[in-house]
C-alpha cells in the first residue's frame, strides 16, 4: 500500500496502562462525555479483561460510534484515526434532534476519550488515547482487540480487510465495501478469522425487526411473493453543477488528501467532497441504495431468509458518470427457498415510491417496508388496514430480544454469540446485493446472477463492474 508524505501526529505515549481505565455507562449529547467511577474492584471488570478498542474514521459517525463505545466498561478506547487533524462541518445524525454540525477529526477524537477516562482519574488528568492519521500505522503500532471503521465507503475494504487480518474484531459501518467483490473478499477474510464482527446497521435489532420476523413466520400474511421498499430524497446536499466542481482550492491545513483518497482514482481536493457529500460522487459513496439499503432490507433478508438474487435490473433519473442520480428503481428476483415461494424485492429512491397498498386506509401515510403475501399484507410491523391488526394482535414470540446493537458486538468480542448483522451470517452479503443494485444501474440491463459463483452470466462485461481498479500502491 501507498506510504503517502504527509505530517502525522507523533503516537501518544500513555501515562497509565492502556488497560488502566475508569469507564462508566452515561454520554451527554455533545462530544463530553462524563463518565461514572469504575475501578475493577467487586462486581466490576478487572482492567486486563477489557477489550481494547481503536476508532479509525472519527468524523460524524464515527465520533457517536466512539461515544456509545466508551459507554460500556468492558470495553477501553486506546486509539484513534483519522486522515483530518480537526475541522468543522461534519454531520452527525442524532435520530431523536435531527443533523447537526459538529467538529470532528483524530485531534477531537483523542480529547473525547481522554477526558471521559480523566473524570475520575486521582489526578483528573487522562493522556492515555494515541492519535494517527494513518489507519496502517495503527494497526502496525497499537495491540488493539477491536476496531471500528467508520471512515467513507470507498475505503471500508481496504481497512476492513487490514485488520481482519491481523486477527482484530471489526465493527464497520454500512456499508460494508464499496464494490460486490470487496464484500465477497471481506465476508471470507472473516469467516476465517473467527473473530466477532458487525455491521453499523442499528436498526437489526430492534424490536420491529424481531417482530416483522415472528409475524411471517407465523403465517399471518401467507407466503411473502414482493417485498416494497423505498426511501425519500437524500438528505445530503447535492452539487450545483454537472461534472466535477470546476475550482481546485488549496487542502486545507490538517487534512491528508492523498490518504483521504486512498484506492479510489486520484483527482484535486474540493469541499463538495469532504467531510459529509462524497456521498453524490460515484468514486467515493454508494449511493441511496447503499447508504440505505444495509437499513431497510436487513430485516427483509431475516424475514425471508433471503440469499443470492437470481437476476437483477435498475433504472434511474439521468445518469452521468460523476454522481448518483437523484432517483433509482431497482428489482431483485430471489428463488423459492424451501416452502417459502419466490420473491420479488423492489427498491424506489429519490422519493419515488410504489403503487399505494390497496389494503392500506386512504388515510393513512404508506410505511416504507411493505410486505405482500398471499393472504395479506404487512406494512413495516404492522399489519394493514389496522382493524386486521387490531384483531391478530401480537405474532407468538419466538425470538430472543437484542441486548443492543453496539453491545451484541462487545458480547461477541468476548466470546459471545455472534451479532446479529456479522459480515459471515448476515452483512457481507447484504452489502453484497445493494451493491449489487449498482452494477445493473451502471450495466443499464437485466443481469442474470450466479451469486454462488460471483458472476453475471448473460453479460461478460457487466463482471467488470463488479470491481474497479485501485490507485497505484493501494491493493486489497
Amino acid at each position: 500500500m501507498k506510504s503517502p508524505a504527509t505530517s502525522r501526529p507523533p503516537a501518544r505515549s500513555a501515562g497509565v496502562s492502556r488497560r488502566q481505565f475508569l469507564g462508566g455507562l452515561s454520554a451527554a449529547a455533545t462530544w463530553t462525555i462524563v463518565a461514572p467511577h469504575v475501578l475493577g474492584g467487586a462486581g466490576q471488570i478487572a482492567p486486563s479483561d477489557k477489550i481494547t478498542l481503536a476508532g479509525i474514521g472519527v468524523g460524524g459517525q464515527g465520533m457517536q460510534n466512539m461515544q456509545a463505545f466508551l459507554e460500556f466498561p468492558e470495553v477501553q478506547v486506546v486509539a484513534v484515526c483519522d486522515v483530518n487533524r480537526e475541522s468543522g462541518g461534519y454531520v452527525s445524525w442524532n435520530w431523536t434532534q435531527g443533523k447537526e454540525q459538529r467538529t470532528a477529526g483524530y485531534e477531537p477524537a483523542r480529547r473525547m476519550v481522554d477526558q471521559y477516562y480523566a473524570q475520575h482519574q486521582p489526578t483528573g488528568t487522562y493522556r492515555g488515547c494515541r492519535a494517527y492519521s494513518d489507519f496502517r500505522e495503527l494497526l502496525a503500532q497499537e495491540d488493539a482487540d477491536a476496531v471500528m471503521v467508520a471512515t467513507p465507503d470507498h475505503t471500508h475494504a481496504v481497512i476492513t480487510l487490514a485488520a481482519l487480518k491481523k486477527g482484530k474484531h471489526v465493527y464497520c459501518e454500512k456499508p460494508l465495501t464499496y464494490t460486490v467483490h470487496e464484500a465477497r473478499q471481506v465476508t471470507e477474510a472473516a469467516r476465517q478469522a473467527g473473530v466477532a464482527t458487525q455491521l453499523g446497521n442499528q436498526g437489526q435489532a430492534s424490536e420491529e425487526s424481531r417482530l416483522v420476523c415472528e409475524f411471517i413466520e407465523d403465517g399471518a400474511i401467507g407466503g411473502v411473493h414482493e417485498v416494497q421498499v423505498w426511501c425519500p430524497a437524500r438528505f445530503w446536499a447535492w452539487p450545483a453543477w454537472d461534472g466535477r466542481p470546476p475550482e481546485t482550492p488549496p487542502v486545507p491545513d490538517g487534512l491528508d488528501w492523498d490518504l483521504w483518497l486512498g484506492p479510489a482514482p486520484q483527482r484535486p481536493y474540493h469541499p463538495t467532497y469532504h467531510p459529509w457529500t462524497w456521498r453524490n460522487w460515484w468514486d467515493f459513496g454508494t449511493g441511496l441504495l447503499g447508504d440505505l439499503g444495509c437499513h431497510k432490507l436487513s430485516t427483509v433478508f431475516k424475514a425471508l431468509k433471503l440469499g443470492h438474487p437470481t437476476s437483477v435490473e435498475a433504472s434511474c433519473t439521468k445518469l452521468n458518470p460523476e454522481t448518483y442520480p437523484l432517483g433509482v428503481l431497482a428489482r431483485f428476483e430471489f428463488p423459492a427457498r424451501g416452502e417459502m415461494p419466490p420473491v420479488v424485492l423492489s427498491w424506489y429512491d429519490g422519493g419515488l415510491k410504489p403503487p399505494f397498498p390497496k389494503d392500506l386506509e386512504p388515510n393513512r401515510g404508506m410505511g416504507d417496508v411493505i410486505y405482500l403475501g398471499d393472504q395479506g399484507t404487512l406494512m413495516g410491523h404492522r399489519l394493514i388496514p389496522e382493524t386486521k391488526m387490531q384483531a391478530y394482535g401480537r405474532p407468538p414470540r419466538r425470538l430472543e430480544r437484542s441486548v443492543g446493537h453496539y453491545k451484541e458486538w462487545v458480547d461477541a468480542c468476548r466470546g459471545g454469540d455472534p451479532a446479529g448483522a456479522n459480515f459471515v451470517d448476515h452483512s457481507g452479503l447484504l452489502s453484497e446485493v445493494c451493491m449489487l443494485g449498482n452494477v445493473a444501474l451502471r450495466a443499464g440491463k437485466k443481469l442474470a446472477w450466479d451469486g454462488p459463483n460471483c458472476r453475471v452470466t448473460n453479460d461478460e462485461s457487466a463482471n467488470g463492474l463488479l470491481h474497479r481498479e485501485y490507485r497505484n500502491g493501494w491493493t486489497l
